[in-house]
């Protein structure tokens, strides 16, 4: 599965979750720095990523307005380092492979602390 990381979490996070998911890639890397989220959304929608991870609520409104592709991972930790947002994300890996495999049910996974 494809997964994206928006540009409000740092682009030094994909080496320590890489490992975790088939295929992690951050915005950085594609060259999207300072794109609005709804061109981030479709595009993201075209290349066949499964899901977003973000801080952002906006991607939940385009989620709600466009239909998934991507599915959201919606991180509601507040400002925290990447060290902490990895280990919550390496903490809650079960549940997210889970949202992710499911096709029908859920749209959108909201992870706290």
């Amino acid at each position: 599965m494809k997964v994206l990381i928006d540009q409000n979490i740092s682009y030094r996070i994909v080496p320590r979750l890489a490992h975790l998911f088939e295929e992690l890639v951050h915005i950085k890397s594609l060259g999207w720095i300072d794109w609005n989220d709804y061109d981030i959304f479709i595009n993201a929608r075209q290349q066949g990523y499964t899901a977003v991870i973000t801080l952002d609520e906006d991607f939940n409104i385009l989620l709600l307005e466009h239909g998934m592709p991507p599915k959201i991972i919606w991180l509601k930790t507040g400002n925290c380092s990447t060290q902490v947002l990895s280990e919550i994300i390496i903490s809650k890996i079960e549940i997210i492979n889970s949202f992710l495999e499911d096709n029908d049910d859920f749209d959108c996974l909201e992870i706290y602390k």
